[in-house]
């Protein structure tokens, strides 16, 4: 009769464990696909921009995706709380600013905006990779987080350009050259891939130094991360697609 209940209470914990790991799935699958539309939001909004000044809009989108990141992640949830309040906190304070229309004449307030976008898209991709790591399963939401995380790379080097832009006493890429949210987008990109297409560059040695940054970063993230994903791929087994 004790055997009976034993394997009875195997069978139980085993049925919840299966349980608890399809939630997973579904809540990381659903999450991390979330996350992707999120960032492809902000970044075309911030494709859009012809000006410097970050766009409240995208900031509203990216507080949002930092949000899903710190769900998705399965961060502890006291620091999720915390990080829930201080996103709700600048949110509030960004729609007043577009309420208000502050930020039109505010020089101070553009650089802690760019500031703030710069160190939120810069922690989602060290959460992100946190997350898989003690997943410790490489599968198809591996993939789709290294892909989330390898963007909001990119977006975190476009508002450092767009920070230093702002503080600086010159245009990132020299006088004359186009300077806006969009063009920093655009190089911050053509640098992580290393295209470098050589149509604009930094004007000063620490916008190079940015440069050359980013480039390594974006290097050391494809052979770190997603050769990892490559060596060790399994296909799904028959049943658990």
């Amino acid at each position: 009769m004790a055997d009976d209940d034993s394997t009875a209470g195997r069978e139980a914990g085993s049925e919840a464990k299966n349980r608890a790991w399809w939630a997973d799935r579904r809540r990381v699958r659903a999450g991390y696909l979330v996350v992707l539309v999120s960032v492809a939001i902000s970044y075309s909004l911030c494709a859009l921009q012809s000006t410097t000044k970050p766009s409240t809009f995208a900031i509203c989108v990216q507080l949002l995706t930092v949000a899903v990141v710190f769900r998705v992640a399965d961060v502890h949830r006291v620091l999720r709380r915390t990080v829930d309040i201080v996103l709700v906190l600048a949110g509030v304070s960004v729609i007043g600013t577009a309420i208000f229309n502050i930020n039109n004449d505010n020089h101070a307030l553009d650089i802690a905006l760019s500031a703030s976008s710069m160190i939120f898209y810069l922690i989602c991709p060290v959460v992100i990779i946190g997350h898989q790591v003690r997943r410790n399963v490489v599968d198809l939401q591996t993939l789709l987080a290294a892909i989330g995380a390898y963007i909001l790379i990119g977006m975190s080097f476009t508002f450092v350009f767009n920070l230093y832009g702002l503080i600086a006493s010159q245009p990132v890429f020299g006088a004359g050259a186009p300077d806006s949210l969009s063009v920093q987008l655009f190089f911050s990109f053509s640098t992580l891939t290393t295209t470098g297409y050589g149509n604009i560059v930094p004007s000063g040695s620490f916008g190079q130094s940015i440069a050359v940054m980013e480039a390594i970063t974006g290097q050391m993230f494809l052979v770190v991360a997603m050769a990892r994903i490559v060596s060790m791929w399994k296909p799904p087994a028959r049943g658990q697609r």
